[in-house]
């Protein structure tokens, strides 16, 4: 079985490669987690409290952060104006 590629194996785009997509991710969790610490309960689809862990514990290069924000969040009920 082959070792397991080190951090200083790596190619320099690789690893500017990792980073950028680890900063991006921790972007969108950070934002999808204070958009369902601010948004009531009824605009959210789904518990929130379920919401919480997924985001914050699934490593998913942003997938998760996106869904919520696309699928999750419900919108606001219109004004009359």
């Amino acid at each position: 079985m082959a070792a397991k590629p080190r951090w200083s194996d790596l190619s320099e785009r690789t690893r500017k490669l990792i980073i950028i997509t680890a900063v991006a991710e921790s972007i969108l969790k950070g934002a999808a987690l204070i958009d369902i610490k601010r948004r009531p309960a009824d605009q959210i689809r789904g518990p929130k409290w379920l919401w919480v862990p997924v985001v914050a514990v699934v490593n998913s290069a942003g997938v998760v952060p996106l869904s919520y924000f696309v699928f999750g969040r419900r919108r606001p009920p219109s004004q009359p104006g």
